[in-house]
Parts: structure tokens; C-alpha cells; sequence
């Protein structure tokens, strides 16, 4: 499948080496390739700049976001909740329509003096945001309640004895999504419905704030029980 992962963050860069891994044809959307390939120094969190993970995915594709979308047959939204917008304004809506847009995104905004802050809660939600901006695209809000690393391999954690959450108005749409997360090793996908959904999954997230201050470490997670 040819997949484009929009963002070359560390969130962008998981799940695009997991696809990568699993063979599928992977393209990377960026701004501005060849600065994203110019980077030398480490992101803001001390991870290695997009180059050095690049020499270890030489199969991935490095494109514009609109290059990137265009030829892709599912998309993933992997950028900064506060740029999502402007990314996929970028990536162009008729790259997007009728395709499956999975959202990763989650609306923080980070401040010097104190936790981050959710833009948008309780009446919306940035997954309803891009639904309605793009309407012809099949969005899917999934992976934004774990780290990286754990969108990824979830078998690093309890051998993937976890849950994960799906949540969009497009049955069929959440149903590739499923298969997806299956096959990255998620073993309990849990559909929340619409994508109405999106608020509570999206305001989940000053709690997994709160429980990784509180644990010393981003590995972790929440299992249902049922």
C-alpha cells in the first residue's frame, strides 16, 4: 500500500518506519525537503535530526505534502495539533478526498510556565476540525493517546496487551484503520463511533500529561477491562 506520513517529527518518523518495516511503499511529507534533509542538530526533545533516521529507511520517499498525498492511497496525519490545518492546506484537498486520513494529532498548546493546554475541548475537537474542513477525506482519529514508540511497536509494552482507540463516521474507513493497527501488533482496537468521538480521546490527553509526570516515563498505557 502507498502511504504517506505527513510530519517528519519523531511521532512522523515511528509510523513511517513501522510501514516502512512492513513493506509497505512509504512517502514522507515535509515543507520544504531539502531543509528537512539539511538538518544537522538534534529536535527540541534531544532525537536525532530526520537525516540519520533516513540513512536507516533508505526505501522512504522524502516529498512535499502534496507530492506525498497525491500519490498515496491512505494518509496519516503525524503533525503538531496547532499546524494540522495548515499542513493538510498544503497537502491540498484534492489529495485527500476520498481517502482514508488517519488523524494523530492532538490540539496542546505548550507553554514556558506550565503543563500544556488544549485549544480546543469539549464542544469540538481538531479530528471534527479536519473532518469538516475536508469533508471528502475519511478521517479516522487513532494513536494520539500513546507515545511514539508505542503507535508503533506496541509489543514493546505487555506484548501489545493494551488498548487503542479508533473514531470516525466512516465504517469502512475505520475498518482498514483496524487492520492497520493490527498488523503494527495493536491487539485490542476499541471503535468509540463517530468522530464526535475524537473530543473525548483528544481531552484525554492532560490526563496521560499528568501520568507520565507522575510515572517518570512516556511507556505506558491504558488497558480496558471488560
Amino acid at each position: 500500500m502507498r502511504v504517506a506520513v505527513l510530519g517528519t517529527g519523531m511521532v512522523g518518523q515511528a509510523v513511517a518506519g513501522r510501514f516502512d518495516e512492513l513493506g509497505h511503499d512509504v512517502h514522507v511529507g515535509t515543507r520544504d525537503p531539502a531543509a528537512t534533509m539539511s538538518r544537522t542538530e538534534p529536535d527540541q526533545l534531544g532525537n536525532p535530526p530526520f537525516p540519520a533516521w533516513r540513512e536507516r529507511h533508505p526505501g522512504v520517499r522524502l516529498d512535499t505534502y502534496a507530492d506525498a498525498a497525491a500519490v498515496a492511497e491512505l494518509v496519516v496525519n503525524a503533525t503538531p495539533g496547532t499546524v494540522t490545518l495548515e499542513v493538510l492546506e498544503a497537502a491540498g484537498a484534492e489529495h485527500l478526498d476520498g481517502k482514508v486520513l488517519i488523524d494523530i494529532s492532538n490540539p496542546l498548546v505548550f507553554t514556558p510556565d506550565g503543563p500544556p493546554t488544549l485549544f480546543v475541548e469539549n464542544t469540538d475537537s481538531l479530528g471534527e476540525r479536519i473532518q469538516r474542513a475536508y469533508p471528502g477525506a475519511r478521517v479516522v482519529k487513532a494513536l494520539n493517546t500513546v507515545n511514539a514508540e508505542l503507535m508503533a511497536h506496541p509489543a514493546t509494552l505487555a506484548g501489545g496487551d493494551h488498548s487503542i482507540f479508533v473514531c470516525g463516521d466512516d465504517a469502512t474507513a475505520k475498518a482498514q484503520v483496524t487492520e492497520v493497527l493490527t498488523s503494527f501488533g495493536h491487539t485490542d482496537v476499541i471503535d468509540l463511533g463517530g468522530i464526535i468521538s475524537a473530543r473525548g480521546v483528544e481531552m484525554y490527553l492532560p490526563v496521560w500529561l499528568r501520568l507520565m509526570a507522575a510515572l517518570g516515563t512516556a511507556r505506558f498505557n491504558v488497558r480496558v477491562i471488560r
